[in-house]
């Protein structure tokens, strides 16, 4: 994995974190399935220095992009919105596996590299017009965030990016989301 390291910004890795998630997210091949390489970011979070710049950076990106809600993809998605949401001074708002959310919720099927997923959101949480930082992981395919993105504007959200830890590009997914920005904090 390699990291492009370049100023700090909302088109571009900062290099002290794309270091950090460089060093610390580790590879383990053949899971969940034969032939995928799943990133598995436990060790940086297990760093309470380098979990913590992460945060801090997710959260001056919430910041400048004026988010008053920053969304997290379930689960790893989460681990990383809702304590940079706190940070921000934004609310946080989880989009769940499907069958996980009481209530009315709007549904997204997607694809993954090994199967097929759905997640939900509860439309009330968004008010029509809030600002919402989407954050997760990793994107690879783009199915995932694609469907996030879908379920956010469906629900009214001026949906001003996605920010994830990790972005695959060999993998194309940046291409699946139209004109949403994307920000990472390392690209492989």
């Amino acid at each position: 994995m390699s990291a492009l390291a370049g100023p700090a910004g909302a088109d571009g890795p900062d290099g002290h974190i794309a270091e950090l998630v460089t060093r610390l997210v580790r590879d383990v091949p053949d899971w969940p399935t034969p032939g995928v390489v799943f990133k598995d970011i436990s060790p940086l979070l297990a760093d309470a220095a380098a979990f913590a710049a992460v945060v801090t950076d997710v959260a001056r990106r919430a910041r400048e992009a004026g988010a008053t809600l920053v969304a997290g993809i379930e689960a790893r998605g989460f681990v990383l919105a809702a304590p940079a949401a706190v940070a921000a001074g934004a609310g946080f708002l989880p989009v769940r596996k499907a069958g996980k959310l009481p209530g009315r919720t709007l549904r997204r099927d997607y694809a993954l590299e090994y199967g097929t997923a759905s997640v939900e959101l509860q439309p009330e949480v968004v008010r029509p017009g809030q600002r919402v930082l989407l954050v997760d992981d990793v994107l690879a395919t783009g199915g995932t965030a694609q469907a996030a993105c879908e379920l956010l504007t469906e629900a009214g959200a001026q949906l001003v990016g996605l920010h994830v830890l990790l972005e695959l590009s060999f993998l194309g997914g940046r291409g699946r989301l139209g004109v949403v920005p994307v920000t990472t904090s390392a690209v492989a």
